[in-house]
Order: structure tokens, then C-alpha cells, then sequence
């Protein structure tokens, strides 16, 4: 039996007990489609942007509402899709790390299905790339010929059509014939201006163009199939631009995106008051929203536990103060950062500051706009707001997007700015304890204590005794203060029952440097032998890390032997898991020479592990790749 013979045998019991639930015939119920494209923010002529050359999306802006404050909650591709296809955070799920892979619990299911059993048509044409495995029948179709055509005859449908084109990988493709004059780039004032980064963005709206052609040919297509008066049409981006400092990084320049809907006449009833054709919203939304907003455009209640508020159909709620966005492991580089804004500011909090912005990602280091960056800051070239891509971070950031659209001057210590510091800062930590934010423990433990319960990491985060939050949190926010008065708190920490409040402690000493650490050494060895194995790493890191500072003592080779024996026991994957792995991977990259003694030991280390899911096979190889580079030179 073919997915189109299923479907029309579901259609009969599952469409009608949805039509009789609801008391609609199904010409009254509309059909949804969402037209998305890659790596790229609002840089579109609707949006004001007077470089971009997009008239088919600015003309369906004209006939849609443009939302002007549109969020991807996170700045790249599968942990944003995550968010979409669950409608939960994945900082809830334990999903929040770039290609990461773990599950929903039972009775949770992706959305798609809750449009599935109400008789809906759903197809997915064709990325998928979550962070969550697939239970059962999502989609009804998903690939490169999912289409609505293959629906039942009257049967409404859900259908996603994604373009590349304008992916990170297409900016950097040469040769290239420029359409755009680079000399007319708008250069932002975190790059520096050089004729490689005016080429990259030049291409980077080159490759809009021909998006916003693919988007009016689907448009067309709709209308042919004389569908366009019974459906309403979302477009929107999948995260910021795929230049430097926007993709991946959880500033306005890599969250928001653009979002342009359109809902024809037949179904207007489904829009809040005030909405019309050609306007533009001021309402936070983000991509949290998207899940409850397309179920409630259905008819659908959204389930309680949804995470975010639907925007338009019967159940719209009142907006949101805030939007919030977070980054952890990007590709094979660890952070955490948590972001929050509301209608003007933006406020970052940096969880590693002693990790720079600009950590080694082999795929972002392919951009040439990357490279030349980085050269320009090793010769001392750049500004201060370009060079602080290069350098560590403060504990806070906060932007005025009103008078700062590049986000580059930091309002943290403004007194001016105090009471939206408070209040941004409130937001975040209330949102941390809401959604039960799993991204305080380290990744490894993420999988290790829902694999030991027998449950999934929803359920970890659900449980104060398998994730003690408030006290993890508490740790977290020490650590990364940056206070120096705190170094007690930190090695009291170290002797916490729970592993990710040690972890912690060890983190709070590596970010304070080498008087910290050789003031705490004696409780660092011990640390060694953590039950932990990323507490381990860390200590470790920290210990090797003032081995080279200008107070060593007696003590400090044998720290730097037994650390560095701890990082390669913990990187070989016989051994260890690969998050922990990566984690001693990238302790090991930056200790840069001191790590020398361990050369041949590193270049004997497997590439890859029993246990390594597929979508992170190629991390511990990159990582590799890199440090025996390096010691090569």
C-alpha cells in the first residue's frame, strides 16, 4: 500500500472526527505552507534593506504582515529546527548541541503528527536534521518529491518547502560572477573592511536574490494549482546570515531571522484585530512559536506542554515580554551562552567567558571572511570591536538594538542601563528554572544520567533529584562571574555530591587562570579523580594550564604530567564517550605547547568510537586534525 493510498484510508475516521469535533466542513479548514530558507537574517528589501534585491518576497510582504522582531531561539540550523519541529526548548530536551541526538518521552510527539491524526496532509521537502529521533510516522512524506499534491482529494495540507541556496557553503563558492557591487557593501563594525569580507557578503545577497526567485516560482506554483486563496503562507529564515559572527553566535545578528505571513481573505477570522495586509508587527515571536501557532491556524489546541505562544488561529495568546535564544556545542567546539531581549535590548550571558567568540570551527574557518579575520587580529590589525571576536568574554553583554544595530558597544557596566541589566538578567534566570535548562550539565552527563535512570533527559530535567537545577545554576552563575572574592565557594564546590556542581567549581578556577589555580591545586589534583570524567577534563585543563605561568612552583610539572595524562586517557574514545572526548580534545588544542610531552600519544588516538552517533562522526577527527597541525609546524 503507497503513502498516498494510507492516507486516503486515514482520511474518512481521522479528518471527519476532526471536522465533527470542531464543527467545520473542510472547505473552512486552511491549508498551511511554510516556504523556508537557510542562513540568512532579515536582509531583504521588505525589511528596509536597500542592498537586497528580493521582489518577490517584498511583494508577498505586501500582501502579508512582516514581523519586524523574529527569533530562531537558536543560531544555527539543527538545534533551531529542534526547536521548530518539538516545540519545546531544547535546552529542555537535552538537544541543544549542534548535531547532538537524543529523544522525547513518551506521550510527547513531534508536531506534524498532532496535524497527522486530525486528517492533515504533512510533507517535508526535505530537510529534517533534528536533534531528536523521529517515533514513528511524522511526515507523510518527507523528501526531495514530498509535495501537497500527493493529499486525498479535499484533504488541507501542511507542507514545508526549504531552499539552500543561500547556506553558508554557497557564500564561499568560487570562482563567483558578483551581481552585487562589493564597493556598495554595508560592512559591519564587528569585520573588518577588506575587499575578502565585501566579496563574501556581495555573494552572500547574490545568493538572496536567487533564493527570493525559487520562493516566487513556489509561490506561482500555488496559485496554478489554484490553492493560493485556501492557504496561508509563512516565509521565513532559518537563523542569521552564514557570515562570521552571525551563524552561531546568539547576538539579534545570528537569532533573528526574517518572517513574513500571509493569510488570504477566505481566512482572515484566524488573525488577530489590527492585522492587514501590508502592515508590519512589532510582537515578539520566535521559533518556539511556531509548533502552537500552526496547530492553533488548524483548529488544534495546542498541548499543555508546548513551550511556546501561538500568534495567530483560534488559540492566539496574549505576547510574550521576552524572546529568548542559546548556543552550546558548536559543532566540535563547547560553549554556553543564554540570550534574552525584549522589544529594544539584548541581553548575553556567557557562561565560558574564558572561551573566545571566534573558537577554531573547521567549517566556519572555510569562509573567507573567517580567515582573513583571524590574520588580521594575529598582526594586530583590527579595531576593538572587531578584535573582541578574538578574545575572551565578559560574563555579560547588553546591546541597545535601537542606536547599536551591531551590537558592539557593551552596556553591562553602563549605570544608565542598570535597570534593564536587572530586568534582563531576571528574565533570563526565570526562564532557566522554567524550562528546567539542561545545558548546565555537562553534555556527557546529559546522556549519562537519563541512560543510568532509564528515562529520557526531558525527564532528568524534570526530577531535583537526578538535576539538582537551582543548585547547578547557582554553581554556574559563580563560576562564570568572573568575581574573584569567590575561589572558597568554587573549591567548596569541588566537594559537592552532585557532578555538575563540581564541575563547576573546576570550570569557576580554569576561568580565574593561574594564581586561582595554583592557589587551589592541592584541591584540583584531588579532583583527578573525580567520578566525574568531565570534571576530570577540567581539572585537568586548569591544572596543565598554569604549568607554563610565571609563578611555577615545584608542584607544577607534576600537575602538568598528571593533567595531561588525565586529557588523554579521557580524548581516546576506547575509553571515554565522544562528548567527553571532545571536551579533552579541545582542553588539549588550547594548551597549545604545553601539551608537547603528549604528541605521539595524541596522533595514536582513535578517530572515532563504538558509541559515536553518526551526525558527530566527524568532530574528534577535526580536532585531531588540528592539534597534530599545529605541533607540526
Amino acid at each position: 500500500m503507497t503513502r498516498r493510498d494510507s492516507a486516503r484510508r486515514r482520511l474518512p475516521f481521522a479528518f471527519l472526527t476532526m471536522l465533527f469535533a470542531h464543527g467545520l466542513s473542510a472547505a473552512e479548514l486552511p491549508n498551511i505552507l511554510w516556504l523556508t530558507s537557510e542562513d540568512n537574517g532579515p536582509h531583504l528589501g521588505c525589511y528596509g534593506d536597500e542592498y537586497a534585491d528580493s521582489p518577490h518576497i517584498d511583494a508577498f510582504a505586501r500582501r502579508g504582515v512582516v514581523y519586524q522582531n523574529a527569533w530562531s531561539n537558536a543560531p544555527v540550523c539543527a538545534p533551531a529546527r529542534t526547536t521548530i519541529i518539538s516545540g519545546l526548548y531544547p535546552t529542555s530536551t537535552g538537544s541543544e548541541h549542534m548535531r547532538s541526538l537524543t529523544r522525547l518521552p513518551s506521550g510527547i510527539e513531534m508536531f506534524p503528527k498532532y496535524l497527522r491524526d486530525a486528517g492533515y496532509w504533512t510533507t517535508n521537502n526535505s530537510k529534517e536534521d533534528y536533534n531528536l529521533e523521529k517515533r514513528g510516522a511524522v511526515w507523510d512524506q518527507s523528501s526531495r518529491s514530498a509535495h501537497w499534491r500527493g493529499r486525498a482529494a479535499g484533504q488541507p495540507f501542511f507542507s514545508v518547502f526549504n531552499y539552500t541556496t543561500t547556506h553558508e557553503s554557497q557564500i564561499r563558492i568560487r570562482p563567483h560572477r558578483l551581481v552585487h557591487d562589493p564597493a556598495k557593501v554595508r560592512v559591519p563594525a564587528y569585520h573588518p573592511d577588506t575587499p575578502e569580507v565585501r566579496l563574501d557578503w556581495a555573494q552572500y545577497y547574490d545568493k538572496i536574490t536567487v533564493m527570493d526567485r525559487q520562493i516566487g516560482e513556489a509561490l506561482a506554483e500555488l496559485e496554478s494549482d489554484g490553492l493560493a486563496g485556501e492557504t496561508i503562507v509563512f516565509y521565513y529564515g532559518d537563523h542569521g546570515s552564514g557570515m562570521p559572527r552571525s551563524k552561531r553566535w546568539p547576538y539579534d545578528s545570528g537569532l533573528r531571522v526574517p518572517l513574513v505571513v500571509s493569510v488570504p481573505e477566505k481566512h482572515r477570522a484566524l488573525v488577530p484585530e489590527g492585522w492587514t495586509p501590508g502592515s508590519r508587527s512589532d510582537r515578539l515571536v520566535a521559533f518556539i512559536d511556531l509548533a502552537p501557532t500552526v496547530l492553533s491556524l488548524a483548529g488544534i489546541r495546542p498541548p499543555e506542554h508546548l513551550q511556546g505562544r501561538a500568534f495567530l488561529g483560534k488559540f492566539t495568546v496574549v505576547a510574550p515580554q521576552f524572546a529568548f535564544g542559546f548556543r552550546g556545542r558548536m559543532d566540535e567546539r563547547y560553549d554556553l551562552v543564554r540570550t534574552v531581549r525584549d522589544e529594544r535590548f539584548v541581553y548575553v550571558r556567557n557562561y565560558m567567558p574564558h572561551e573566545i567568540q571566534g573558537q577554531h570551527v573547521s567549517y566556519m574557518f572555510e569562509t573567507p571572511t573567517t580567515r582573513i579575520w583571524k590574520q588580521l587580529f594575529d598582526a594586530g590589525k583590527l579595531s576593538p570591536e572587531q578584535a573582541r571576536f578574538w578574545q575572551q568574554k565578559p560574563a555579560e553583554e547588553l546591546y541597545d538594538l535601537e542606536t547599536d544595530r551591531d551590537e558592539v558597544r557593551n552596556l553591562a557596566d553602563s549605570a544608565e542601563h542598570h535597570e534593564v541589566l536587572a530586568r534582563l538578567r531576571r528574565a533570563h534566570r526565570e526562564h532557566v528554572l522554567a524550562v528546567r535548562d539542561l545545558g548546565f550539565l555537562p553534555e556527557d552527563e546529559i546522556h549519562s544520567r537519563a541512560a543510568l535512570a532509564g528515562v529520557t533527559p526531558w525527564d532528568v530535567g524534570r526530577d531535583e533529584t537526578k538535576y539538582p537545577l537551582a543548585r547547578v545554576f547557582a554553581a554556574a552563575e559563580i563560576a562564570s562571574s568572573r568575581d574573584p572574592n569567590v575561589e572558597a565557594e568554587l573549591v567548596k564546590a569541588l566537594d559537592d555530591g552532585d557532578g555538575a556542581v563540581r564541575y563547576w567549581g573546576a570550570m569557576g578556577l580554569l576561568i580565574r587562570g593561574d594564581a586561582a589555580v595554583s592557589r587551589t591545586r592541592v584541591a584540583l589534583r584531588r579532583a583527578l579523580d573525580d567520578t566525574s570524567s568531565s570534571v576530570r577534563v577540567v581539572a585537568a585543563r586548569a591544572l596543565a594550564s598554569r604549568a607554563n605561568a610565571a609563578t611555577d612552583d615545584a608542584g607544577a610539572s607534576s600537575d602538568l604530567a598528571a593533567a595531561l595524562d588525565a586529557l588523554v586517557h579521557a580524548a581516546d574514545q576506547r575509553e571515554s564517550s565522544v562528548w567527553v572526548a571532545i571536551l579533552a580534545l579541545n582542553a588539549l588544542d588550547a594548551l597549545g605547547e604545553r601539551a608537547r610531552p603528549v604528541a605521539e600519544k595524541i596522533r595514536a588516538l582513535p578517530e572515532s568510537g563504538a558509541g559515536t552517533p553518526g551526525r558527530m562522526a566527524g568532530y574528534v577527527p577535526r580536532l585531531l586534525e588540528k592539534i597534530r597541525a599545529d605541533f607540526d609546524e
